[in-house]
């Protein structure tokens, strides 16, 4: 390992002295200006915007900016990397990136390094795409564990580290976003949210990066073995070793951060080649990773009969009851929304526990009163044999399932909590059933991006929606953008941004008036062009009286969800036999409780316990309303369910989901 070690530091020297430009740090100064610090150092103003492209924007007393020296005699000529070249290429039909890096001799990584939109969607017939050729740099990455020797010296003393949870990084020759990501355990997305004026890296450039470096061997990554990977939306550790063809304690020594877990984003060493020799084409692969997109049903992999111990925690407060008369307990019914849904939830699970016994799965169900109390969990968990629970369903609130799952942890319990959205503490037996805000938005976003070819794509969003704005200008450049003014956006404004094609407008706000507007004006706009309207935050402003059903069911409203609409005619059957059984027609909660339940029973009929069905059985499943695809969170903190639906309101004020491919 050792002379691993001083390879890689001797190949980071060479690379360095090889380009033999020189840089140095210049605090600005009150007064200063770029041209006139382009004076003072003989350069043109263009050589500080090349490594400060931040600097077009303006500069600030005391920001730092990245300086090259110029040098005399023969080292005064520049070895630092001309700007690209690119070849034009228009895909034909079963053309993949990996086949079109062997056509040019380029990288994977260099050809979505330069068509952004290739991160996010696949590759598209008949789409023009510019591939690097002639002097454009291979930016193959080199990692090494002399960090200082990558921070400039200025006035001969080491530059202090930021006392922050960032600090500064200088580009060197040859490194990439992968490879920085990786050297400081982030992932490119973080690295690019950091810094997100820069496209293409260049030897010299300042970024800003993470705190942590991760204490891991040195590798150079145009070793014959190994490359950089990065991980997609629902991958999973055994997905990975399967793709791989390696173990996933192998793909943990080769990468010890996954120590912490595995998120989406992160980016990992992984074999070139598999077992057989050949290399690994990630375009061509059909292996079980792909299966987080297929559909499963798990009542054909029924195994395990064994009696399922369930233990179902709601706020009932049953204490409430008075001991003579139910009247009481009635006005609580009817006066607490939080009992009123723990009941509905309740029938649900009775329902499911019935269908899966007529399955052949034997269910011991406790029932406990949390009173909406995280002392009463406590009190429920001390006084009550929790050690052949193969689940907990609930608690209902934040605090109380909280207070459930860090009791558990020991035992390696699982809680699924059914109905929050909220984000909870890191435990690593809590399942949150209900995906978050970020979960909906990346899904929404996800959906655009990869159908957003061929539309002309609009962008409608407000001051507080700028973070939005900029990850959807990133992923698609050729969006155009309408600022409102004064939370409004007139027709004629949006009549100019109108193509003869798809229109697909995107807004972002939670304010009432500009919804209004923006919603009005196009569905006037409507009858001569083609739109549609989407959001990636489906917020009350498109509640409220105000806004028109018919007008967004007119202009094909696409928003996500974590429900759909249950298909009366599949659902009919457990319809019926819900009114038989409580004389009422079930409602969403009543709905939820048995697709929860019936998903937490068959997997454990199809597993030995949770965690294991989730390895076993990588893709999602679906039932009357919800799907369910859990995602293990960063640092090992449990699962989050990640399944969203894209859904889309008709004209007849019907609700589908949305799909264009």
């Amino acid at each position: 390992m050792k002379y691993l070690f001083v390879i890689c530091f001797l190949f980071q020297v060479y690379s360095t002295s090889a380009n033999a430009q020189a840089y140095k740090y210049h605090t600005v100064k009150k007064g200063e200006t770029v041209f006139s610090i382009s004076q003072s150092y003989s350069i043109d103003e263009e050589d500080i915007y090349k490594y400060n492209p931040e600097a077009r924007e303006g500069i600030g007393v005391n920001e730092k900016l990245v300086i090259p020296i110029k040098e005399s005699g023969s080292a005064q000529k520049s070895t630092v990397s001309e700007a690209p070249q690119f070849v034009e290429h228009t895909v034909k039909k079963k053309e993949t990136l990996y086949s079109l890096s062997k056509e040019y001799n380029v990288s994977v990584d260099d050809i979505k390094r330069y068509n952004k939109q290739l991160y996010s969607k696949e590759l598209q017939m008949g789409e023009t795409i510019k591939i690097p050729s002639g002097n454009s740099n291979s930016q193959q990455s080199i990692i090494t564990e002399n960090t200082t020797s990558s921070i400039p010296v200025e006035n001969n003393k080491p530059q202090e580290k930021q006392i922050t949870s960032t600090r500064e990084h200088i580009v060197l020759p040859k490194e990439t976003k992968y490879g920085i990501a990786r050297k400081y355990g982030m992932t490119v997305k973080e690295l690019e949210g950091l810094n997100p004026r820069v496209e293409v890296l260049q030897p010299g450039m300042m970024i800003r990066v993470g705190t942590d470096v991760l204490d891991d061997e040195p590798v150079i990554i145009t070793d014959e073995r190994f490359r950089f990977y990065e991980v997609k939306p629902q991958e999973t550790l055994y997905s990975l070793a399967e793709r791989f063809g390696v173990s996933q304690d192998s793909l943990k020594q080769l990468n010890p951060a996954l120590k912490e877990g595995l998120k989406f984003g992160m980016v990992l060493k992984v074999p070139k080649k598999n077992s057989d020799g050949e290399e690994i084409d990630d375009d061509a692969y059909t292996g079980r990773g792909e299966m987080a997109d297929t559909k499963m049903d798990l009542s054909e992999f029924i195994n395990n009969r064994s009696t399922k111990e369930i233990a179902l925690m709601l706020p009932y407060h049953l204490n409430k009851i008075d001991a003579d008369s139910l009247e009481t307990y009635r006005n609580t019914i009817l006066n607490e929304r939080v009992v009123r849904i723990s009941l509905d939830f309740y029938s649900g699970v009775l329902m499911a526990v019935d269908k899966a016994k007529s399955m052949g799965i034997s269910t011991n169900l406790k029932v406990y009163d949390t009173k909406r109390d995280p002392s009463e969990v406590a009190n429920i968990i001390n006084s009550n044999n929790f050690n052949n629970t193969d689940a907990v369903i609930g608690p209902l609130l934040q605090e109380t399932t909280e207070a459930a799952a860090s009791r558990l942890e020991k035992k390696n319990i699982p809680v699924i909590n059914p109905l929050s959205n909220r984000s909870m503490r890191g435990y690593k037996n809590l399942f949150q059933s209900r995906p978050g805000d970020d979960f909906m938005k990346s899904a929404m976003v996800d959906y655009i991006v990869k159908n957003s070819t061929g539309k002309n794509i609009i962008i409608v969003a407000d001051g507080k929606s700028f973070q939005i704005k900029n990850e959807l200008n990133n992923l698609i450049p050729s969006a155009r953008n309408v600022n409102p003014s004064g939370n409004f956006v007139s027709e004629a404004k949006l009549a100019e941004m109108m193509a003869g094609g798809e229109n697909w407008v995107i807004l972002e706000s939670d304010n009432i008036n500009l919804v209004s507007s923006v919603t009005a004006a196009l569905n006037r706009l409507a009858r001569n062009h083609d739109v549609t309207l989407l959001t990636t935050n489906k917020n009350n402003a498109y509640e409220n009286d105000i806004i028109s059903n018919n007008h967004l069911g007119k202009l094909k409203f696409r928003y996500p969800s974590v429900d759909k609409e249950y298909d009366t005619k599949l659902s009919d059957d457990f319809i019926k036999d819900y009114e038989t059984r409580f004389n009422i027609e079930p409602n969403q909660y009543a709905v939820r409780g048995y697709d929860l339940t019936m998903d937490v029973l068959l997997r454990l009929a199809s597993a030995e316990d949770l965690y294991e069905s989730f390895e076993k059985y990588p893709g999602y499943t679906e039932y009357y309303e919800s799907k369910f695809h859990y995602m293990p969170n960063a640092g090992g903190a449990g699962y989050t369910n990640d399944a969203i639906y894209i859904l889309q309101l008709n004209e007849d004020l019907t609700i589908s989901k949305a799909n264009d491919f």
